[in-house]
C-alpha cells in the first residue's frame, strides 16, 4: 500500500492502534515505553506536516527535524527505533508494502561521535543527596532508602518499583537481591551494604508493612496510600527534587546508578564485578559506562612539567 499515510490518511488504524500494533510485538517493559514515547512524538510531529505517505523520505526528514532540534545521537536514533518496528509490523500486518517497509528499516541513524560522558556524582555529593530525606518522616524514611538503593546498588527505576519484600534475601552472610530480572531479561545478583539494610528496614517497619512491594505511596498526611507505586516517573520526581533541593542541580535517577559504578570503581572494584552488579551484557559496555577511555580526575595533560608565565 504505497500512499500509506500514518495521519488523517485512509488507513484502519489509528494512531494508537499501530502503537498497540508495535508494542504487541515487543516483550521488555522498558522498549514498551520508549516505542510508546517514541511513537507518540513522531505522530505529533507528523500532525503539523501536510498528508504524506510512509515512507523513508518521510523518516528521513523526520531524522532532519530531530537534528535540527540539536538532539544527541543517542536521542534521534532512539527515536528512530519505533519507526523501523511500525514500518515492520504495518508490512506483517498488510497495512504497508513491504519494499517501502524494507526502504524505512534501512534509514540510517546518527553516528555518534566520541564517547559520551554522562553525569554522575562525586562520593561528597552522594553523601548530600543521602541525607537530603527528612529521617524523622515516614516519607523522609521511605526517600532515603530509594535513595540508598540507587546510589549504592545501581538499581533502575523499573527495578526499584517492581522490588518485593520476599527478594531481599541472604547468601553467604549477607544480604542480596538474588536473580534480579533487568533489562534485556538479564538476572543479577546485586550485593546490598548493610547501611542500604538499615534503610530499608528502618522504612518497612516505619511503613508497617511485611509483604508485597517494599515501596509504597506516602500521601501528604504521612500515610501509606496503596500497595505500590504504579509509575515510575515518581522515582524520577523524587530523584529531581532532592537535587533540587540541595546543591547538586540538574540529576535524573540513572546518574545515580552510573554514580554507583563511579564509586565503585574509584574504591578499587574490578570491572567484571561492577559489570555483574549492573548487569552489563559485556565489559566492553561497562566500561563504556564508566568511561575509562580517559581519566577526568588524573589527566594525561596535567602533568606535562610546561613553565607558563
Amino acid at each position: 500500500m504505497s500512499e500509506t499515510a500514518l495521519v488523517r490518511a485512509q488507513v484502519a488504524s489509528p494512531e494508537e492502534d499501530l502503537t498497540v500494533l508495535v508494542l504487541n510485538g515487543v516483550t521488555s517493559p522498558d522498549t514498551q515505553r520508549s516505542y510508546r514515547t517514541g511513537l507518540r512524538q513522531f505522530f505529533t510531529w507528523l500532525r503539523s506536516k501536510p498528508r504524506q505517505s510512509f515512507s523513508k523520505a518521510l523518516v528521513q526528514e523526520y531524522r532532519a527535524h530531530l537534528l535540527e532540534r540539536k538532539l544527541s545521537a543517542s536521542s534521534v536514533n532512539l527515536r528512530l527505533s519505533p519507526l523501523r518496528k511500525l514500518a515492520r509490523e504495518m508490512a506483517d500486518n498488510g497495512l504497508l508494502d513491504p519494499g517501502i517497509a524494507s526502504a524505512i528499516e534501512r534509514t540510517k541513524g546518527v553516528k555518534h561521535e566520541g564517547v559520551r560522558v554522562g553525569n554522575w556524582l562525586l562520593k561528597e555529593q552522594a553523601n548530600e543527596l543521602l541525607n537530603a530525606p527528612d529521617p524523622s518522616t515516614l516519607k523522609g524514611k521511605r526517600d532515603r532508602a530509594i535513595l540508598a538503593l540507587l546510589i549504592l546498588c545501581g538499581l533502575r527505576r523499573a527495578e526499584l518499583v517492581a522490588l518485593e519484600i520476599d527478594r531481599i534475601q541472604q547468601r553467604e552472610g549477607r544480604w542480596v537481591l538474588p536473580d534480579l530480572v533487568g533489562k534485556g531479561k538479564r538476572r543479577r545478583t546485586v550485593t546490598v551494604p548493610a547501611a542500604v539494610k538499615v534503610r530499608i528496614d528502618t522504612w518497612i517497619a516505619a511503613a508497617k508493612i511485611s509483604e508485597g512491594k517494599v515501596f509504597r505511596p506516602v500521601n501528604k498526611g504521612g500515610r501509606v496510600v496503596g500497595e505500590f507505586i504504579a509509575d515510575e516517573k515518581a522515582i524520577w520526581q523524587l530523584v529531581v527534587h532532592y537535587a533540587g533541593a540541595t546543591s547538586l542541580g540538574k540529576l535524573a535517577p540513572h546518574d545515580l546508578r552510573r554514580t554507583c559504578a563511579k564509586l565503585c570503581r574509584k574504591s578499587g572494584g574490578e570491572l567484571e564485578q561492577i559489570r555483574l552488579l549492573l548487569g552489563h551484557a559485556s565489559i566492553r559496555t561497562t566500561e563504556r559506562y564508566l568511561g575509562t577511555e580517559q581519566n577526568l580526575s588524573v589527566a594525561v595533560n596535567d602533568g606535562l612539567g610546561l613553565e607558563m608565565d
